[in-house]
């Protein structure tokens, strides 16, 4: 069975400067990216302030609902909340969703954080989903890290099809063994390229190494050069991974999309 999965922080659905409405686009862009599953982040659930200064502009359903539409399903893990709305990570899905739980990892007052875990039917088997949006400092989100592993323990049988996915915010990769060991996932960017540029990588080449394993880079979207977004997973072949940065994609968010192609095993 093969499954097209993409992961994306979407920014709220606004530029980055002005904060301009970019949700019409989104949709659009997403239904032309045609994932099977789709993990977001940074979903704006409510916003009454943009609702009314954006009223053409702006759905009158959360962000989740809006870009599931008429052909997807849509679960929704609100963690920040304020005066005028809420937002948080968000899962949409061409399959039904059995069931959903979102479990806060909040690390501290400023930085509301959530683990949305979704399970998915395919082709017969139970697939685990999990989206995460981790913090901006190292200590929390190694604390969050050691949350979500207890999580997926906690949640899902050890054999059963794994996909984790989402802005870990983790540029320098110091999570990724954690999450291999205790886990038993690979990252869709884990397979060395062949074809690696660079001086470094072709002396490594030269002497029968193969280039060093590195998640994408993600951040800026314009230019990605930080390595933010993950796709980790368990009981998949993985057939290709991608970044999305040219195009529209360069403006809808600051961060740019990964998409996968998997094969279930």
């Amino acid at each position: 069975m093969k499954l097209r999965v993409a992961t994306y922080n979407i920014h709220k659905g606004v530029t980055s400067f002005a904060g301009r409405p970019r949700i019409l686009a989104l949709k659009q862009a997403l239904a032309q990216l045609d994932a099977d599953i789709l993990f977001l982040q940074e979903v704006q659930g409510r916003h009454d302030l943009n609702a009314l200064r954006h009223a053409s502009n702006w759905p009158q359903q959360g962000q989740h609902e809006y870009l599931a539409g008429e052909t997807h399903h849509s679960a929704y893990g609100m963690n920040a909340v304020y005066d005028h709305g809420h937002h948080g990570n968000a899962l949409i899905s061409r399959f039904a969703i059995a069931s959903i739980r979102n479990q806060d990892v909040s690390d501290h007052a400023y930085e509301s954080r959530g683990i949305l875990h979704c399970v998915v039917p395919v082709d017969g088997q139970e697939v685990h989903c999990y989206v995460i949006h981790l913090g901006l400092f190292a200590g929390g989100r190694r604390r969050q890290t050691e949350a979500l592993i207890q999580a997926v323990r906690n949640s899902s049988p050890p054999d059963a099809p794994l996909l984790i996915a989402g802005d870990f915010n983790d540029w320098t990769n110091q999570l990724s063994q954690s999450l291999y060991q205790s886990l038993g996932v690979v990252e869709v960017f884990d397979q060395p390229q062949a074809n690696a540029r660079g001086v470094m990588n072709g002396l490594r080449r030269l002497g029968g190494l193969s280039a060093p394993i590195r998640p994408a880079r993600t951040f800026p979207a314009m230019m990605p050069w930080l390595r933010l977004d993950r796709i980790y997973l368990r009981g998949f072949q993985i057939d290709s991974a991608q970044v999305l940065s040219d195009g529209p994609w360069a403006r809808l968010s600051d961060h740019a999309p990964i998409v996968s192609e998997l094969r279930l095993a």
